[in-house]
């Protein structure tokens, strides 16, 4: 029997389970500190099996238990050796994947508090899997903030007092890591001749949105901060907005501390502007000037922020758009590039409307006079939390040999 890692990338929409060959991990070379990733150059294990569920509100931990009973059963995944978890923060303490123990999972539960959409149900998956499968099947946590973890300090810090700052464990982590880790790779691989994906810029469009500025493939800058609040406008959260407008709220309309956070996690974006739905094909096909709006509002923010990090990178070689949104919707991309002809965004509408998140891993969208190239990108998170946890899970194994090596 195949032993197997079961990944769980649990989003604030959907939960995606996947399953991958551990047989040969032992030959996978350890983790290493540098950042962004360390399993940056490692080749993914072979996925065996996948499942994606959307999820409804109120989803409870009995809904989970089927889930993962279903996946595992219908796949016939029996020797499972570990479960890799994708953890949307990992605060001032994580910056790189780690097995998860008692102490590091009450430093996760601590970060709830900023991420109140995702943190929740990993946790949860966390003990479900740990019941589901045993105490012997390791728990591994692989972090959306890890990619950004050395943004420079320009792009890291807020404009309020330093010693606030370092008190309280406040900075920009940035989130999304694994998306636009996905992206830089597979740049990488279209377009061998830019040095390690050049001057790029990654947009990830889903529920949750976010891009990034990268420069031979470090980061430079993200638009999602200390929350993955800030940013973009997403299907339910409100991106970008100015904080005195929440002083505002709660003087002149009594807010309080949790009737903010449901206004910008859960009624805002999308939602809040059409007042129909977060659902972007529902705007699209909607006629209403309200839905209208909302999806203008969308698009400006998206290429208001690839004009800003053009001026971080100095330019740029190529943009990658992913995400559910960005994989699959040609009209979304060509309303955010249209018109940018002037900074060398040219966009083939055959092209563009062919690329509908097929099975095609990459495809380029851009036109033959289009000086900078822009690809839709198939995202593969779960490639990547499997990368990870592999090169944590095969640093496991050595240790007891190590140990042996070093008594004797």
């Amino acid at each position: 029997m195949t032993s197997a890692l079961v990944t769980v990338d649990a989003g604030s929409s959907s939960v995606k389970l996947a399953a991958y060959d551990l047989d040969g991990v032992e030959d996978i070379q350890p983790a290493q500190p540098r950042p962004p990733y360390a399993s940056y150059g490692a080749k993914a294990p072979r996925r065996i099996a996948q499942a994606q569920v959307a999820l409804a509100a109120g989803n409870q931990s009995p809904h989970f238990d089927h889930l993962l009973q279903t996946f595992t059963t219908e796949n016939a995944i029996g020797d499972v050796r570990a479960c890799a978890h994708r953890m949307v923060h990992g605060g001032m303490d994580f910056s790189a994947s780690r097995i998860v123990d008692e102490a590091t999972q009450e430093v996760l539960a601590r970060l709830t508090e900023v991420a109140p959409l995702h943190m929740p149900i990993a946790l949860e998956w966390i003990d479900l899997c740990r019941a589901h499968f045993g105490p012997s099947v390791v728990q591994i946590a692989v972090f959306d903030t890890a990619f950004f973890s050395d943004l420079p300090a320009v792009a890291r810090l807020y404009a309020i007092p330093l010693q606030l700052q370092k008190t309280h464990g406040v900075r920009r982590f940035g989130f999304h890591g694994l998306a636009h880790a996905s992206m830089l790779r597979q740049i990488q691989l279209v377009r061998p001749d830019l040095e390690r994906g050049g001057r790029l810029i990654t947009i990830q469009l889903g529920a949750g949105c976010s891009m990034a500025a990268i420069n031979g493939g470090e980061p430079r800058d993200t638009s999602m901060g200390f929350s993955p609040l800030e940013g973009l406008v997403m299907a339910t959260r409100a991106g970008d907005i100015d904080a005195g407008l929440l002083t505002f709220l709660q003087r002149r309309a009594a807010f309080t501390t949790e009737s903010l956070e449901r206004l910008l996690n859960t009624q805002s974006g999308l939602l809040g502007v059409s007042g129909l739905s977060a659902d972007m094909r529902v705007l699209l096909e909607s006629r209403s000037a309200e839905a209208n709006l909302a999806i203008d509002l969308y698009c400006y923010r998206v290429r208001k922020y690839i004009g800003a990090y053009m001026a971080v990178l100095r330019g740029a070689d190529l943009i990658a758009i992913g995400g559910g949104v960005g994989e699959h919707s040609p009209d979304i991309r060509q309303r955010i590039l249209e018109g940018m002809e002037w900074c060398g965004i040219s966009l083939d509408r055959k092209r563009n409307d062919a690329a509908r998140g097929t099975e095609e891993r990459s495809a380029r969208i851009s036109s033959a006079e289009s000086s900078v190239d822009v690809w839709a990108i198939a995202v593969d998170e779960g490639a990547e939390i499997a990368r990870e946890a592999t090169s944590v899970y095969a640093e496991q194994l050595r240790r007891p040999q190590r140990q042996h090596l070093s008594s004797t």
